[in-house]
């Protein structure tokens, strides 16, 4: 986990003193760009950056109003590494890279997409196309071995392995003979499994980054979870993404048998498959608990802990987040066009148009929301709005202590950034 440490150890680093400071005025350097795109905020909120249509039609990258040196034909999908670098994808004369902090990588494609990170940053990786095949690239590099499709591409926690869902075989249009045979597999640092399957989705590394699970359908009609390319014994009418256990390396997934869904550890079931759905798993960061999503009715949802549901259920849920000992969690849910917050299994008094990922203070005593109401937007913490109100705003974060929130905010074409006492709520 020394990922979390290094983040920890950046956010100790940033600045804390508590007030409302400006960072840069969108309205004044507005006028020098034909237009501008979606704006980013950088993870300590000292930055904000833009795609910007410039006058001789090239496309810039904007920081805090001042324009990198470089420009592109196109740039798009601009994103910050968790240690603070900004990076976009761009292309010039048909071709397309990543740039990193003004700088590309020295080595370009017929297209590249889906930016990955590492959990400290360090590590960059990127989906590329090259010649109609399919391959991840980090740093620059790309795998040796390109493949006739690749998707759900990851990077494991540390960043020294990517991995990806691959077609390792020629399939042409309606030869279902070659596809029921299987032609899909995954590849880690492009190196395909040996065996191959009907299907593959959603490839997961362990903490560790040396193993991988994935879901796969073994034939039309038979689904199960393979981990570093073996299966498990028994075999569902459909599954979901599996999950690691952080402490034990066993894998979980949720599994439907019986009509019915319920969760499987290596294979053998630890929850009944009593639900009508079941996903989203989550383990606590020492193993010990189980969170999900599930269904106990039909278009009824909630949180479960260890197979046991929360009694208040919604129309939709989504977003769970569990605390870091995984005693607590919480969610958004949906009851017509309405957005709640729901912790440990009830729900705050506000209802909302919109909702961003509840965050948890790091000793898991407070929760803290992005909400929209009206077309403006404002931070709840336990349940109480800040006096403030916004255009634009971004998820909330605690510094490490957990006694105050820095929340990165636009309003009337001013960025600010500002760190807010937990008591001012």
């Amino acid at each position: 986990m020394s990922g979390g440490s290094q983040i920890m150890t950046a956010e100790s680093n940033w600045d804390w003193e508590p007030g409302k400071k400006p960072v840069v005025e969108l309205r004044a350097c507005s006028r020098e760009y034909q237009w501008q795109e979606e704006v980013v905020s950088s993870p300590d909120g000292e930055v904000l950056a833009a795609s910007v249509h410039l006058e001789d039609g090239r496309t810039g990258i904007v920081i805090n109003g001042e324009v990198w040196e470089t420009t592109f034909e196109k740039a798009w999908y601009l994103r910050f590494s968790p240690d603070g670098r900004l990076t976009a994808l761009v292309s010039d004369e048909g071709e397309w890279t990543l740039a990193v902090d003004g700088e590309t990588w020295p080595e370009s494609f017929a297209f590249a997409w889906d930016t990955r990170f590492s959990r400290a940053g360090d590590r960059i990786a990127a989906a590329v196309q090259q010649d109609m095949t399919y391959a991840m690239a980090v740093d620059g590099r790309p795998w040796e071995n390109f493949f006739a499709n690749a998707n759900n591409f990851i990077i494991s926690p540390s960043g020294q392995a990517t991995a990806a869902v691959v077609q390792i075989a020629p399939l042409g249009q309606a030869d279902i003979e070659t596809f029921q045979k299987g032609v899909f597999s995954v590849a880690v640092d492009g190196q395909a499994w040996e065996r191959t399957f009907v299907n593959a989705w959603t490839p997961v590394f362990d903490p560790t980054g040396r193993k991988v699970a994935a879901q796969v359908r073994t034939s039309l009609y038979d689904y199960t979870i393979a981990v570093d390319g073996r299966t498990w014994p028994s075999t569902y009418s459909s599954v979901w993404e599996p999950v690691f256990n952080p402490a034990t390396g066993a894998v979980a997934a949720p599994v439907r048998a019986g009509g019915a869904w319920g969760m499987a550890l290596d294979g053998q079931i630890i929850w009944d498959p009593v639900f009508k759905q079941c996903w989203r798993e989550q383990f606590s960061p020492d193993g010990q608990r189980l969170w999900a999503i599930v269904a106990p009715s039909h278009g009824r949802f909630t949180a479960a802990l260890d197979g046991r549901p929360w009694e208040t259920t919604f129309a939709v849920v989504t977003d769970l987040v569990s605390d870091n000992d995984g005693r607590r969690a919480a969610c958004l849910a949906k009851e017509d066009s309405e957005w709640r917050v729901v912790v440990d299994g009830a729900a705050w008094p506000g209802k909302f148009d919109g909702a961003g990922r509840p965050v948890f203070s790091p000793n898991g005593g407070r929760l803290a929301v992005k909400v929209e109401r009206q077309g403006r937007f404002t931070i709840v913490l336990d349940g109480r709005p800040y006096r403030e109100d916004f255009d634009l705003l971004w998820d909330p974060v605690f510094n490490p202590e957990g006694d105050k929130v820095l929340i990165r905010a636009v309003d009337q074409g001013r960025y600010h950034r500002l760190v807010v006492p937990v008591a001012d709520f």
